[in-house]
């Protein structure tokens, strides 16, 4: 069945992109290396990737996999996970994407409530479900994954029923896919995206970074490879462990930008200072690349200064927003180096940029509980801190079999679909600028104040021995104190309790430099942040503050 001209499933896009430029490669997958030391690739087009499409669509059908069914989606990043996605939103069913790496018990817990009846796996993720029946009972279909279905049809005489997709007609509100949270105030969830929400996820990207058909993407969060067919860029596999995306090697990343002449590439702050710091050591400048959306965490002011040097004919973005609605905003290396980033190093968080059209976005007062009605919400003027929500076209509306976590997140509005709560506090500029301070869940409230990890953190990141801090609370005789968690630069540096006291006194002095908190003197020290990962960027705050209740922390008196 093929959809009409009227149709919303976002799988429409591939056949056209195929029929406008068939030849044009639509994905390279690494495979090893060439005698001359170049990276060898897989290459199929985008025509090739249809066939593809229809090969697994033609192998899913004869599983007996139905439009609408929930389908645990376990495979390899590159083709098996942008074809059997695509198979997937053709025929109607809505495919299910898990992190790899969140942890069994996450795992196993976002399995059982998304309550899949298929599962498309590498033999792996099959045995998994025999395993762990609890948590896969709903299953009821396994269908085998291979690196390409087409091949796997030729080697038993077959070929697909047709070289064209399949695309049901679907509606702008017919659910097309379950994405899941980093997880990194809290259990991951299951977001609900329509195929509404996709398509207007596409064009404000598009319209945003000014992408066009032709050009070649290097995306290290593999499920931002999906976008890619869509836009028509062409997708190059990195070579990277999605479960443990901070142990990349820059100089492989480095390589397939430059022999592939990538334009475009999405990535965390951790993996792109990884790359950044690598060029400079080599003085390598990446010419190819038109833009690097940056993105998962606040990108600190050192990668700000330090990507121009590389990208000579590009510019560094960060796009912000969450998988509950993304791109919400966003800003540019030279709005940032217009003194933005000399803001935030003194203590007035991150600026996010200005929010894109057509999104709204307001400041509401922190609430903890429920906002049943935007009538109810209390909103705030410029320059005040509250909470960030938003409306627009790629807000997500529901949590999927979480109606209190959806009840908590979302404010109805009679005018429009609704509001989503981002969980973040922030504040708007006197220019229309959105800043951010800092997740919710992680703001400290003390007798003497609230305290803002975004408004504190990079005041003390800028030490030259400090890889990064996380500001946390921590209960002493009935009161919350404000403490900070150091990790050094090099692990295992300050193992002795006087070196740690030295360093914590050179801290306390910064601190005593900005009246914001110039009552910190808490300090402790930990040789590995526990991070999402996803990005391997976002700092588990509340996990630290649970480490600290039996951590050795170091009061600095003020007096000494």
């Amino acid at each position: 069945m093929t959809s009409s001209a009227a149709s919303a499933n976002i799988a429409r896009h591939l056949p056209l992109i195929a029929a406008r430029q068939p030849d044009v490669p639509a994905l390279k997958v690494p495979r090893g290396r060439t005698p001359d030391g170049r990276i060898d690739y897989l290459t199929l087009s985008f025509a090739g990737l249809e066939t593809e499409v229809a090969a697994w669509q033609s192998r899913l059908l004869a599983a007996g996999v139905q439009s609408g069914d929930r389908t645990l989606v376990m495979v390899r990043q590159g083709l098996p996970l942008i074809a059997a996605v695509f198979a997937l939103f053709g025929l109607g069913a809505v495919p299910i994407v898990i992190d790899p790496g969140m942890g069994r018990k996450s795992f196993l817990a976002c399995v059982a409530r998304s309550r899949p009846r298929v599962l498309v796996g590498i033999p792996l993720a099959r045995g998994l479900s025999h395993v762990f029946r609890r948590a896969f009972a709903t299953v009821q279909v396994r269908v085998a994954a291979s690196a390409s279905a087409t091949a796997q049809l030729a080697r038993r005489g077959a070929t697909p029923a047709s070289a064209r997709a399949r695309i049901v007609d679907s509606t702008t509100d017919d659910l097309a896919a379950i994405l899941f949270t980093s997880g990194s105030t809290g259990a991951p969830k299951g977001v609900c995206y329509t195929h509404g929400m996709f398509a207007a996820q596409v064009d404000l990207i598009r319209a945003t970074y000014g992408i066009k058909p032709g050009e070649v993407d290097l995306p290290m969060l593999p499920i931002f490879a999906l976008f890619n067919p869509a836009l028509g860029m062409t997708t190059i596999v990195p070579e990277i462990d999605p479960s443990r995306p901070a142990a990349v090697d820059p100089a492989k990343i480095v390589q397939a930008i430059q022999q592939e002449g990538v334009t475009n590439s999405f990535g965390s702050p951790t993996l792109w200072r990884k790359i950044a710091r690598h060029c400079h050591r080599e003085r390598i400048t990446l010419p190819s690349v038109k833009r690097v959306l940056c993105a998962g965490a606040p990108v600190p002011p050192e990668l700000w200064d330090l990507m121009p040097a590389i990208l000579s004919a590009g510019e560094l973005h960060s796009p912000y927003g969450a998988t509950e609605a993304l791109p919400v905003a966003s800003v540019s290396a030279h709005k940032i180096q217009a003194g933005l980033a000399d803001a935030t190093a003194h203590g007035a968080g991150t600026c996010v940029g200005r929010v894109i059209a057509p999104n709204d976005v307001r400041i509401i007062a922190r609430e903890d509980g429920p906002i049943a009605r935007i009538e109810d919400a209390a909103m705030l003027a410029a320059g005040e801190i509250g909470e960030i929500i938003v409306r627009g076209p790629t807000v997500t509306q529901a949590y999927d079999a979480l109606p209190e976590a959806t009840a908590r997140a979302k404010i109805k509005d009679a005018a429009a679909s609704g509001w989503h709560r981002m969980g973040d506090c922030g504040y708007f500029d006197e220019a229309g600028r959105l800043w951010f301070c800092g997740r919710a869940a992680e703001v400290v409230t003390t007798p003497d104040g609230i305290w803002y990890s975004e408004k504190v953190e990079p005041l003390f990141n800028a030490h030259p021995q400090v890889r990064r801090t996380a500001l946390i609370g921590v209960s002493q005789q009935g009161r919350v104190r404000p403490a900070l968690v150091v990790e050094p630069l090099v692990p295992g540096d300050f193992p002795s309790s006087a070196e740690r006291r030295r360093l914590g006194r050179e801290l306390r002095d910064i601190a005593r430099q900005h009246a914001h908190v110039a009552g910190l003197r808490l300090f402790y020290f930990h040789d590995g942040f526990p991070v999402d990962v996803r990005h391997n960027a976002k700092i588990h705050r509340l996990t630290l503050a649970a480490w600290a209740r039996t951590a050795v922390g170091f009061d600095i008196d003020p007096k000494r």
